[in-house]
């Protein structure tokens, strides 16, 4: 999905130095022949910060997004400061969340991009006008590219080292998204700076969809976690 994901985040840009990223293979990032693993995903970050000379972070990540995030964050612990992690899980354990990720394979392997973008587009679309624009983006993304992006997600499992990562973690789940609300139990239980916030009649879309809240919940974490009394 790429930057476009956030672009109603970009209001915080009055408060802090806003980073957007497309990954490599998806928007207009290109990539190369090396295959697609989270620690790869977190080095192209890491590479990226080390030019812009940013060194002190909190990473966004929705989704799948959050468990390049926690690879980040276990693999170059001084450069974070925050993690917020929404509809995030450790691992993928449960039946209705494999699914998802099987149906993103198949549709990857079998070339079906501009059906995926439409599901996806009008899932995350608060206005027409959004959605054929996050369509349009989704179809940028290549299929081999895709297709190892969620293989890579079915396999990762971040479990065992959710105590490695030292700073405080926000889970954000929507009201609605019930069928990830349980890898909270996870994050408290291995990591004891754990805090949850649920997002008010939200499913799975929050950044997308409901907006104020979210940005509202960022900020309020940073200045409560992050920022210096």
């Amino acid at each position: 999905m790429g930057h476009i994901t956030f672009m109603r985040q970009l209001p915080l840009a009055k408060h802090y130095r806003l980073l957007l990223l497309d990954l490599r293979g998806n928007g207009k990032s290109g990539s190369n022949q090396k295959k697609i693993q989270f620690p790869v995903l977190a080095q192209d970050i890491y590479d990226i910060c080390k030019q812009l000379g940013l060194n002190k972070l909190v990473l966004i990540g929705y989704s799948n997004g959050g468990s390049i995030a926690m690879e980040f964050a276990v693999t170059y612990p001084r450069l974070v400061q925050g993690l917020i992690l929404v509809g995030a899980f450790s691992k993928v354990n449960s039946y209705l969340l494999f699914g998802e990720f099987l149906l993103g394979i198949l549709a990857a392997k079998f070339n079906a991009i501009p059906i995926l973008a439409k599901v996806i587009g009008h899932a995350h679309a608060y206005s027409r006008e959004y959605g054929k624009q996050l369509e349009a983006y989704i179809n940028k993304t290549d299929a081999h590219i895709l297709q190892q992006m969620y293989l890579e997600g079915v396999r990762y499992d971040c479990t065992e080292r959710l105590a490695q990562i030292k700073v405080p973690i926000l889970l954000v789940y929507g009201q609605r998204d019930y069928y990830v609300h349980h890898y909270q139990n996870e994050f408290k239980a291995l990591h004891p700076d754990t805090q949850v916030t649920y997002i008010g009649k939200a499913k799975h879309q929050v950044p997308t969809k409901f907006p104020d809240e979210f940005n509202a919940v960022i900020h309020s974490f940073i200045k409560v976690n992050i920022i210096p009394k």
